[in-house]
């Protein structure tokens, strides 16, 4: 544990404890995320599937990275991953992603897809509100993750017919390139 980030957290008048607990939930959500949209890409087949499937794949690669930036952060701050993956699993700060009673039903499963990724934008949010001005560190990942959330949301809202959002799918493979300096 860093000692002193945890004591500066609190001076700064959050209750750590309670950021713990959001943040080991976050990263239950990112891994669940990243286990749930690995099923779902494999069932993305056929004509419209296919289409689908290059974006489904960015997002659950930069869900797991999302999960490996939040950890370092949740030791800092005193808290630790449960021992139990079952429980871990359950106490995720967002509903599982599952697959659609329909697996070649391909606008449900984008609906799965872009709800999930409005929980998360919803977590983020929240961790950035508590956070903002009184821990830094914190702050700057968990706004890093938002953006990636957001552009998840876009990409999967286009599909749906939404409307246009103004982000594009990115050249070249480049994945989490707002989290990337927090991996280890």
């Amino acid at each position: 544990m860093a000692r002193v980030a945890r004591e500066m957290v609190e001076r700064a008048g959050i209750n750590v404890d309670e950021l713990v607990e959001l943040l080991v939930k976050n990263a239950a959500a990112e891994l669940t995320t990243y286990y749930y949209y690995t099923i779902l890409r494999v069932n993305l087949i056929g004509l419209e599937g296919e289409g689908l499937k290059q974006i489904a794949e960015a997002a659950r690669i930069e869900d797991r990275n999302h999960f490996e930036a939040l950890v370092p952060r949740i030791y800092e701050l005193g808290g630790k991953l449960p021992d139990d993956m079952k429980a871990f699993h359950d106490m995720s700060a967002c509903p599982p992603a599952n697959l659609p009673a329909d697996p070649t039903d391909v606008k449900a499963m984008l609906k799965v897809l872009v709800e999930a990724e409005r929980c998360a934008v919803r977590g983020y949010t929240h961790i950035c509100n508590l956070t903002a001005g009184k821990d830094h560190r914190t702050y700057q990942l968990a706004a890093a993750i938002l953006n990636e959330e957001i552009e998840h949301e876009s990409w999967f809202s286009e599909f749906l017919g939404e409307g246009p959002s103004g982000h594009f799918m990115r050249e070249g493979g480049v994945t989490s390139p707002f989290v990337s300096r927090y991996l280890p």
